[in-house]
């Protein structure tokens, strides 16, 4: 298979892996009631269940990050790929609550996997498309969501939520070894446009001076304050907007079904057309792609606004508005990454984007919490809460995202100036 095929088919193999992965941590929610009716558990345990997963998930991102630039990624990406096969299979036969706490936390080892998996990719493809790319990867989250409450619907009646948890830890235990034979890797750095072309390559691998310096760019800094507050408005939504519309606007079962499909659906677009936005303008700029991200977050602001204001009865403007918001949510997403990525040394990207998303995952873990105790204050609700924590965090958001814009130009005229002297070095070598 040529080199360029190749890539195409690890871009395939690993749309996959993120798609049934995505879909098989969030189907639990949708099999949330057969759960609990199995183990007779109230909701406070079951929430137990999703939360030791994520804090396994967020104390293990460190490590994979120094793992995958330590060693090689596709197997490390095999092993994930079967540590959340094996682990769903052991949360599927699990005969009591305690055992099934347990063995869900299990399952949060391999979802702080994919700074690895972005790396990766990283060096099959080069800066200028980058952000296609991983708005593409990106739309899993969403589909996964969808794919996750189809299979759900489709086979908790005959399979049995245990049923179900064989068929999504099968499929990660056979893409476990797609991975492990059919991707191939690559010398980092090999698709940054100073090092494309060379012979060869030196193997650059992690290292602590280097890690080090990640903490003294100021735009990866700002970045990762960035990503602490970021995901409060995703997380707060996602966690309480069947609640919002269910108690607050009214809706019936059916309305939400439909109100939500829609919403997820254009949401998933928002992934590939942010990611596309930001190379289109990164060619022109190196601000680029930071100019998109705090321009969604100023637009998303606005539009959520709107929506909430919307009356309760004109179900059809609030759809229309909701799907607006939707498209701007993720924009920001693969441009973070992608700007992680345009002002890191290639041997350090996983570890960098680990800490991004070790950061995110703190205030992924605070928000829902707030948002619910600010709805229960007298006089307040839900439709506040929204207000309140979204706008403010994504008007926090496009302040560091104008900040970013400002500060990496230079971020990435140091890295091209590490990448050229590298390249001299391999030249001189050769």
């Amino acid at each position: 298979m040529s080199a360029s095929r190749h890539r195409w088919f690890v871009v395939g193999v690993f749309f996959m892996f993120m798609l049934v992965h995505q879909a098989d941590k969030l189907v639990i929610a949708t099999l949330t009631p057969d759960i609990m009716d199995t183990f007779k558990i109230d909701k406070f345990k079951m929430g137990l269940v999703t939360t030791g997963a994520l804090i396994v998930g967020a104390v293990l991102y460190p490590v994979w990050g120094y793992l995958y630039d330590r060693y090689a990624r596709p197997k490390l990406l095999a092993l994930a790929s079967f540590i959340w096969g094996a682990t769903t299979w052991l949360n599927a036969i699990a005969p009591t609550y305690p055992a099934f706490l347990a063995t869900r936390a299990t399952t949060g080892i391999d979802d702080s996997s994919y700074p690895g998996l972005y790396s990766l990719i990283s060096d099959y493809f080069g800066p200028s498309v980058r952000g296609k790319i991983y708005g593409l990867l990106q739309l899993t989250g969403p589909l996964g969501y969808l794919v996750g409450m189809i299979l759900a619907m489709a086979l908790s009646g005959v399979l049995g939520w245990r049923g179900i948890f064989y068929v999504t830890g099968s499929i990660g235990i056979i893409l476990s070894v797609v991975i492990f034979f059919g991707v191939r890797d690559v010398p980092r750095g090999s698709a940054e446009p100073e090092l494309a072309g060379l012979d060869e390559l030196q193997t650059y691998r992690f290292n602590w001076p280097t890690a080090k310096e990640l903490f003294k760019k100021r735009s990866l800094r700002l970045l990762f304050i960035q990503g602490f507050f970021g995901v409060f408005p995703w997380t707060t939504i996602t966690y309480w907007m069947i609640t919002y519309l269910e108690e607050e606007r009214l809706y019936s079962d059916g309305a939400i079904q439909l109100t939500m499909a829609v919403a997820v659906l254009v949401l998933a677009l928002g992934y590939p057309l942010g990611g596309a936005a930001g190379d289109w303008l990164f060619k022109r700029t190196p601000r680029g792609r930071a100019i998109v991200a705090a321009t969604a977050v100023l637009v998303g602001a606005v539009l959520l606004l709107v929506t909430l204001s919307v009356p309760i009865a004109n179900q059809g403007l609030f759809l229309l508005m909701l799907a607006l918001t939707a498209l701007f949510i993720p924009v920001a997403g693969p441009n973070v990454v992608c700007t992680v990525y345009d002002v890191t040394l290639p041997e350090v990207r996983s570890t960098a984007m680990s800490i991004q998303y070790f950061i995110e995952s703190a205030g992924a873990a605070l928000a829902p919490s707030i948002a619910g105790y600010i709805a229960i204050q007298e006089g307040s609700s839900l439709r506040t809460a929204f207000l309140i924590i979204c706008i403010s965090t994504w008007v926090l958001c496009a302040i560091f995202f104008a900040a970013v814009a400002y500060l990496v130009p230079r971020d990435i005229a140091t890295l091209h100036e590490q990448l050229q002297a590298r390249a001299a070095f391999e030249r001189a070598r050769q």
